[in-house]
């Protein structure tokens, strides 16, 4: 019998290069809230995928960026701790972009630390001309001596076979650490609050999606019907935010609901009744106790 192995990867990276649609794609389970918004990702999140004896442990981290409040402090610190916990880093970058100093000094404390890091140049579907990418992978191959530079589109799952292999070929034998069944340790409130969430930040303004947290505060399979009783709490900071995100007649949050409504019922496999609700929490991020309350510490 072939032996079990098992590896855990941290996906690494400045805000918007794609870690939590690369997540997605790798385990073939939309787990991680993706959105064109920064900073989307706000805590760590595991995503498992077991193929034959390797078992793949993937945890999506915030997106590397400079702190505005306590909350993006405490992501900051969760994706620069879970680099370190590891047994190598993916760390991926937009290639259409240029490197960032944030970058570097990441690259450069993961080579000084020794960690295996596997550079994923993410969303080459946007370039043409994949020729223009040799610049920079030449400086990153000559600076930081990574263990394998992969581009990938995440996008359009190409290139995730050649992740799998280079990664495939660091696990070290072990005992899986998780059902080989199972793509996630998160909890399914926990989920279903991420894809309200997710809606909310592909249909507000700007200026309202990083100050909102939804609760799940109750989620039951009805004893007489197939259908789940979900009730979500949406907390925003300013009464002004809770009106654009109620809308006119209600017809904001009707269509916030609707959109979480079909990815529920998708994931879940049932008919669900979703029931949201907004309240005002005056400067939440700043708060300790309701960021934790929130569970968005670690």
């Amino acid at each position: 019998m072939t032996e079990q192995k098992s590896i855990f990867l941290t996906l690494s990276g400045r805000t918007n290069a794609g870690k939590s649609t690369l997540l997605n794609a790798l385990i073939g389970e939309k787990i991680a809230s993706v959105s064109s918004k920064p900073q989307t990702t706000r805590t760590r999140i595991t995503g498992i995928l077991t193929q034959d004896q390797i078992q793949y442990v993937f945890i999506d981290t915030p997106g590397l960026h400079k702190p505005k409040n306590k909350l993006s402090g405490h992501m900051l610190k969760t994706a620069e701790d879970s680099a370190s916990d590891a047994d190598a880093v993916l760390y991926v970058m937009d290639c259409t972009k240029q490197l960032h100093e944030q970058d570097e000094a990441m690259l450069r404390n993961l080579a000084q630390k020794k960690i295996d890091c596997v550079i994923v140049l993410n969303k080459i579907d946007l370039i043409q001309d994949k020729s223009r990418m040799m610049p920079l992978m030449l400086k990153l191959e000559n600076q930081y001596h990574p263990h394998a530079i992969i581009p990938v589109s995440a996008s359009q799952k190409d290139g995730l076979d050649q992740i799998l292999q280079v990664a495939g070929a660091l696990a070290q034998p072990s005992v899986h650490f998780f059902p080989d069944d199972k793509f996630t340790d998160q909890p399914e409130r926990v989920l279903a609050a991420e894809m309200i969430r997710e809606k909310l930040l592909r249909l507000l303004n700007e200026e309202v999606p990083h100050g909102i947290a939804v609760t799940i505060e109750a989620m039951q399979e009805r004893q007489d019907k197939d259908i789940l009783d979900i009730s979500a709490v949406i907390y925003c900071e300013r009464d002004s935010h809770k009106g654009i995100i109620i809308g006119k007649h209600g017809a904001m949050l009707k269509k916030i609901a609707s959109s979480a409504r079909h990815d529920l019922e998708n994931f879940f496999e049932i008919q669900v009744n979703l029931k949201c609700f907004v309240k005002v929490k005056q400067d939440w991020r700043n708060k300790e106790t309701l960021i934790r309350s929130f569970g968005l510490s670690e």
